[in-house]
C-alpha cells in the first residue's frame, strides 16, 4: 500500500476556465513546525489504532487528529453505504449535533467525495464556491465550507469495496497543497488497515460464537437425552423383582447422571470444552446427597478448569467413592462423608474419607476384586493415568486419594 502521493495521485481543482493550479495563497505559518507535528500526530494515531478495537472511537480520533494536522475546524469520516449508493457520516468535528450516523451524501463521481471514492484519486478543492468539475453538496455550503480535501479509505482483500473517504473542511481562505494530501493519505492508509483488522476480528468472534453455541446446542440436547435414560433406568429399578438388578439399575442410572452433570455444565461454560472443577465437582456432590440423605456429605474444591475429557472419568469416580462410602462405610447408620480437591502443581488431588468402620483388615488394593464398581474405578483411572491410594482415616474410617496429571492446557 502506498501513502504518499505525487502530482498525479490527486486532482487539483481549480476555478472555471483555469488549467494550471494556482500560485499558492501566501500564509505566515512556519512550515517545519507544521509538518513535523504532521507526522507526530501520524505516529500518535498509529499507535492508538493498535491499542483498540472500538472502530466507533478510532474512526473518531481519526477525524480530530485529522483536524489539528492540518489546522481546520471541520473533518469528517464518510462510510460507503451500498445498499444505498451514499456516504454517511461516520464520526467527525465541527459538525453540529444529529450529523453522525445521520447526514449522508451523495456517493455519485459529481461531488468531490463521490469522485475520490469512486477514482482512488485524492481531491483537492481550495474553492468549492467557484467549483465547476464537481457540484458542492448542500451539506457543505450550508457550513459555509470553501475548500475541502478528500482521501480514499481503502481496504484490503480481493474484492472488497473501499471503507469510504476521509474529508477535512475548512470555512476560511487558504490553500490545501499536496503536502497535506499526503499527510491525510497517511491517514487514510493507517485507517484502512486498522478497519481490516477490527472487522477481520469481528469475523472471528462471530465464528468463534457460532461454534460455541453449536457446542452448548450439542451439549444440551446430550444432557436431555442421557436424562431420558436414567428416567427409564429408575423406572426399571423400581419394577425389578431382584434386590441386586434393582441395585445395580439404581447404580447406572447414578453413573449416567454424572455424565449428563458434565455435559450440563459445559454448555454453560464460558469456555469450550472445560468445566471448573469447584462448580461442576459441587453441584455433583449435591446431588449426591440428595439420593443419600441418611449421610452428611462435606465437599470443597479449589477453581480449576479442566477438559470435558477429564471431567466426565472424574465426575464418575466421584460418583462410585462416594456411592460405596455411603453403601459400606456406616452399615448400622448415618454418618459425615468429605470431599475434597485441589491443584499441586500439574495434579489434581482429590480425597474422598469418611468417618465409618474402617476398611477390612485384610484389604489390598492391588488384588483382583469381583465388584463392578472397583473395576469401574480402575477402568477410570486408567483412562486418567492416575493413581489411587488407600489408607485409614483418622481417628477411624477410610480415605481414598486420587492422583490424577492435569492436562497442560489446565
Amino acid at each position: 500500500m502506498r501513502w504518499g502521493l505525487n502530482s498525479e495521485d490527486a486532482d487539483m481543482t481549480m476555478p472555471s476556465g483555469t488549467e494550471t493550479p494556482s500560485p499558492p495563497v501566501p500564509t505566515t505559518r512556519d512550515e517545519l513546525p507544521y509538518r513535523l507535528r504532521q507526522q507526530s500526530l501520524l505516529g500518535e494515531f498509529g499507535r492508538s489504532a493498535l491499542q483498540t478495537r472500538d472502530i466507533t472511537k478510532m474512526l473518531q480520533r481519526a477525524t480530530e487528529l485529522c483536524a489539528q494536522g492540518l489546522e481546520a475546524p471541520f473533518a469528517k469520516v464518510l462510510e460507503y453505504l451500498p445498499d444505498e449508493k451514499r456516504l454517511l457520516v461516520r464520526a467527525g468535528v465541527g459538525w453540529p449535533a444529529g450529523t453522525i450516523d445521520h447526514i449522508s451524501l451523495g456517493a455519485d463521481v459529481g461531488s468531490p467525495a463521490g469522485y475520490a471514492f469512486h477514482t482512488g484519486k485524492i481531491v483537492i478543492s481550495n474553492h468549492l464556491q467557484e467549483e465547476t468539475r464537481f457540484r458542492t453538496p448542500q451539506f457543505l455550503a450550508d457550513h459555509g465550507i470553501r475548500r475541502a480535501i478528500n482521501v480514499l479509505i481503502a481496504r484490503g482483500g480481493e474484492g472488497h469495496l473501499p471503507f469510504g473517504v476521509l474529508e477535512v473542511d475548512s470555512a476560511d481562505p487558504g490553500h490545501f497543497d499536496l503536502a497535506d494530501a499526503d499527510f491525510l493519505a497517511g491517514f487514510a492508509g493507517l485507517l484502512g488497515v486498522a478497519i481490516e483488522r477490527q472487522q477481520a476480528d469481528a469475523e472471528l468472534q462471530s465464528s468463534l460464537d457460532h461454534q460455541a453455541m453449536l457446542t452448548r446446542e450439542m451439549s444440551h440436547r446430550v444432557k436431555n437425552s442421557l436424562a431420558s435414560v436414567v428416567g427409564l433406568l429408575r423406572v426399571q429399578a423400581r419394577n425389578a423383582q431382584s434386590d441386586d438388578v434393582q441395585n445395580a439399575l439404581k447404580d447406572a442410572a447414578s453413573r449416567i447422571t454424572t455424565i449428563a452433570e458434565v455435559h450440563d455444565h459445559l454448555w454453560r461454560s464460558k469456555q469450550i470444552g472445560f468445566v471448573d472443577i469447584a462448580d461442576f465437582a459441587g453441584e455433583l456432590c449435591r446431588k449426591l446427597q440428595e439420593t443419600s440423605p441418611g449421610h452428611k456429605l462435606h465437599f470443597k474444591f479449589g477453581n480449576l478448569m479442566i477438559s470435558a475429557d477429564q471431567a466426565i472419568p472424574l465426575g464418575l469416580l466421584i460418583n462410585e467413592l462416594v456411592t460405596n462410602a455411603a453403601k459400606h462405610a456406616y452399615p448400622n447408620g448415618s454418618g459425615e462423608i468429605q470431599v475434597t480437591g485441589e491443584q499441586r502443581g500439574g495434579v489434581l488431588h482429590v480425597e474422598v474419607s469418611d468417618q465409618g468402620i474402617g476398611l477390612p483388615k485384610d484389604f489390598d488394593i492391588d488384588q483382583p476384586r469381583a465388584s463392578l464398581g472397583f473395576k469401574v474405578i480402575k477402568s477410570l483411572l486408567g483412562q486418567l493415568d492416575g493413581r489411587i491410594t488407600v489408607s485409614s482415616n483418622q481417628p477411624k474410617g477410610a480415605a481414598i486419594q486420587l492422583d490424577l496429571p492435569l492436562d497442560p492446557q489446565s
